[in-house]
């Protein structure tokens, strides 16, 4: 007789070891973890979602079963691949343009150089 599983309380569980920390303020790091689970939990029903509307454009009806049994085809897998893809870069792109307003006030090394090496 196997025993059910208590999804909410694995799901609380501490992994082994300190947390990392990346910011002073550790609520940063809280958020920002929160914010990418968060983010992940969307990710998982947009592929969902993606399985009931082909089940729906194949058959004209979903069961619950057939979600679940679903496997996407190479073509359906490979969409799913940019749509993600597309997700995530609109997540990171704070980031991505904080990276790049630090690369571009960023002069060139041998610029850097040079003029330390005139003065």
């Amino acid at each position: 007789m196997s025993e059910e599983m208590d999804w909410v309380a694995l799901s609380g569980k501490r992994a082994k070891g300190k947390r990392p920390e990346y910011f002073e303020d550790p609520a940063l790091d809280r958020l920002y973890s929160t914010v990418f689970a968060m983010a992940a939990e969307v990710s998982a029903l947009r592929e969902r979602q993606d399985t009931i509307e082909r089940l729906l454009d194949e058959n004209g009806v979903v069961k619950r079963e057939d979600i679940e049994r679903y496997e996407p085809t190479r073509e359906a897998a490979d969409e799913r691949g940019l749509a993600t893809r597309a997700y995530v870069a609109r997540i990171m792109r704070g980031f991505q343009q904080e990276v790049e307003a630090m690369e571009a006030s960023d002069p060139p090394i041998m610029d850097v150089v040079e003029r330390l090496s005139r003065e």
